[in-house]
Parts: C-alpha cells; structure tokens; sequence
C-alpha cells in the first residue's frame, strides 16, 4: 500500500475554516493555471509554522499518486452524510474519495477503473520503456470536475496481457459520479483517432494516434462545455506526436482531434503537472515540445511552439501562435518550449492588457501577448519579452502579489521552482530576480 500525506492547521485551527473552504475543481485552481487561491482568510506566514501547521495524517491509496488531488466541500455521499471530499487518483488506476479531515478512515468510496471481466490490468514502466513513473502507469493526469453534473473526469491507461499475438493497450475516458464513483454518460470511451498525413508511424497515408506510445502527462481541463485531453511521450520514445483531443462532457463523444506534427514527428504536449491555459473566451493555450516545425512556410507541424487553438464546430483551429527564432536550435538541444505549462496573467493596464508566461527548458520565460502572440520571425521575437533564469522551467508556476522597498504594491510575480519573475503593472519590461 501506498500513503499519500496531506499538511494542515492543527485541528483547533481547521475547526474554524470550514465554512470558507475554495473548491479545488481542476489543477493549479483555475484555468488560468494560476495556482492562486484568491479567498484564502486563514493561513498565513504568521500561523503557518512548525507549531501550529503540520502533519495530521495519511490517507492509504493502492498506487503512486502524480496526479494533484482535488477536493469539494459539502459533497452529500450515499448512504454516508456531507462531507468536504478530497478526491485521489492513482496510477493502478484507482480513484479514491476521502473524507479530507478523517485521514485514518476508509475511504467514502473507491473504484478501480480496470475492466476485470476483460482482464485488463496496469501497464508498467516496462511496458512503456521509460522509467520515469513506475512501477506502474494508470492514471498520471489531474482529473477535472464538472459541478454542474457532479461528475469527476479521469484518463486512465490499461492493458490486456495475450498469451498468442502482442499484448492490447486502451486508453479511456471515464466520468464517475462524485457521490458514488459510479460511471456517468455511458462511459467509458475508448481514445481513438487518426489524421492524415505522412508523419512518424504513417501506414496508409494516415497518422494513427497510438494508446502505448501516448502519454498523457497534462492535466485535463474544462471550458465552454468542451474537455480538452493532451498526449505527449514516454521518454521520448518514438514514434509518437502531442495530440489534442476535445470530447463533449455529456456524452463523452469526441468533437475535435488536433496532431501537432502530422507531416513529421514528436511536438508532445508535456506541460509537467499543469493543464492547458483557457481563458474567458474560450481560447485554449497550449505549448509544445521538441519536434518538426514548418508552420511558417506554409507546412502543418508546430513543435516547441505556443498555441492558441479554438474549437470551432468539429476541428480545433490554430487561431495564433509563438515560435522562438532559435526554434531549430531548441529542438536540436532537447530544450523544449513546452516542458512546463502555461501562466495566463489577470488582466494587466497598458499596450500588452492580456499576457502569458511560458516557462522552458531553455532557461527562459517567454512573456506573450495573447492578442498578438508573435508567430515565427527568422531574426527575431515578437513578444513582449524574454526573461533568462537559472536552470530549466519545470513544473507549474504560480502567481501573487509582492509588496517590499524594491516593489510597487501592484506587482504580479510569476513563481516556479526556486525563482521568481515580477512584473511591475503597468510598466514593462519584466524584472527577474
């Protein structure tokens, strides 16, 4: 068995926050990736401290956890009352929902995603030929939960073991009930799709999306009554391309189908462990890693670039997008432009009203308009600006606000691993430190 540890105020203190708890529906809080949680009351720098914030428990799961747990307040359980739930996906391909201040009772409900009576089990790190999440690899994307429906989105990976023939690989979009577990809508879905092209693993003219060598790292989203599912790799092991699907959250039937690099090869949809940007219009952000890039000479490949895609009807359309000039460079080098998410900025005064910050492997931060994003220019790019820092951009960013001597009040910092980006409103250019 496996634990996953959860930190909070000692129980005197939680007692009191109940009533104002956010709901926590998606990864990083909002679609803006953000990770901000803007009503917050209670915990501060002076309460949180060794003697009053710590260790309370551990909730007991089956598998590894990559996926970020996700919690609703005054869920009503069948059967069991209302209860805040902290919701826990696993990569043997279970999901958990737990009572998020009882960490030792057993779980309000689980449910493994496995078709027992087909034989299905996990795929493993073997199977996939890639180290990196082990020793299985089931359910690696954050979930998404719809509150209208009450209905908790989850892509899992599964596996048939054949005794004759080679072994099957599934992928499938399930929607559970948040009360029970039980599958909504018909599901689950099978992941299926194929473009055309003559790309890496072309047979017949087609580029067939393939449910081993696809993974899904990103975290699903939700926005204008459409899902949106990213594939990326394992280990970079080829052949393999990003995909974007879109599925209607009702029916779970697929709407739209994007390959990033149909005419060449990889372009994945990595983002670490964010989601696509999406803001109030509808326009889905979403950056790619190393791969074939064509796009500015009229060719359909778009590897480490910045998207803005739109669904329009059953086609998800590439509306704009940012490609660095030094793009060959970058792929050649394994840096990709894609290898975190990206941050959407609240709106900002001045010329640049709505910005993105795409952190990357390169050690840079691009700062986008997503107005005007830039596309490719040889000689140079078209954005807003460009901020160096040391090391790569991995993992989600954040924002807040900062207030010192060095800082006006209305200062919109950026934050990843072990480095900050400011921008001071509305002046520009960014400051890094």
């Amino acid at each position: 068995m496996r634990w996953i540890s959860i930190l909070r105020v000692v129980v005197t203190f939680t007692l009191t926050i109940v009533a104002a708890l956010a709901q926590v529906t998606t990864s990083q809080y909002d679609n803006f990736r953000t990770g901000a949680t803007l009503n917050e009351k209670f915990l501060t720098p002076r309460n949180v401290n060794p003697k009053q914030f710590g260790k309370l428990g551990a909730f007991k799961v089956d598998g590894a956890v990559y996926a970020q747990p996700l919690f609703l307040s005054a869920v009503e359980i069948l059967g069991k009352g209302t209860h805040d739930v902290l919701f826990i996906a696993t990569e043997h391909d279970s999901v958990y929902a737990f009572d998020a201040y009882r960490p030792g009772d057993p779980p309000l409900w689980q449910v493994s995603v496995l078709d027992k009576a087909r034989g299905e089990t996990v795929p493993s790190e073997d199977d996939v030929q890639c180290p990196f999440i082990r020793p299985e690899v089931g359910i690696t994307s954050t979930p998404v939960i719809d509150l209208k429906t009450g209905t908790l989105y989850v892509l899992a990976r599964t596996k048939i073991r054949r005794s004759v023939g080679a072994d099957e690989y599934f992928q499938r979009l399930h929607a559970l009930a948040i009360t029970t577990g039980v599958e909504k809508f018909g599901g689950p879905r099978q992941i299926s799709a194929s473009v055309a092209g003559n790309g890496a693993g072309t047979a017949n003219g087609q580029v067939a999306f393939d449910p081993l060598y696809e993974n899904p790292r990103a975290a699903l989203a939700l926005a204008n009554n459409a899902l949106y599912l990213t594939w990326a790799s394992s280990c970079d092991v080829d052949p393999y391309h990003g995909w974007i699907m879109a599925y209607d959250p009702q029916t779970l039937a697929r709407r739209a189908v994007l390959n990033i690099t149909p005419n060449g090869r990889e372009g994945g949809v990595w983002l670490s462990d964010t989601g696509p940007g999406v803001n109030g219009d509808g326009n889905v952000y979403v950056p790619t890693g190393n791969g074939t890039f064509d796009a500015s000479s009229g060719g359909r490949n778009y590897g480490d670039t910045v998207l803005k895609l739109v669904l329009d009807g059953s086609s998800l359309a590439i509306r704009d997008y940012f490609t660095p000039d030094d793009q060959e460079r970058i792929s050649q080098a394994d840096a990709d432009v894609g290898s975190s998410g990206p941050l959407l900025l609240p709106d900002q005064t001045g010329s640049h009203r709505h910005l993105l910050l795409q952190p990357t492997k390169d050690s840079t931060i691009y700062v986008i308009d997503r107005d005007r994003m830039g596309k490719f220019q040889r000689d140079r790019n078209a954005i807003v600006q460009m901020i160096r820092i040391a090391g790569g951009g991995y993992g989600a960013m954040r924002t807040g606000t900062a207030t010192s001597s060095s800082r006006p009040a209305t200062t919109t910092c950026a934050i990843i691993p072990s480095r900050t980006a400011c921008l001071p409103r509305p002046q520009l250019p960014v400051q890094s430190s």
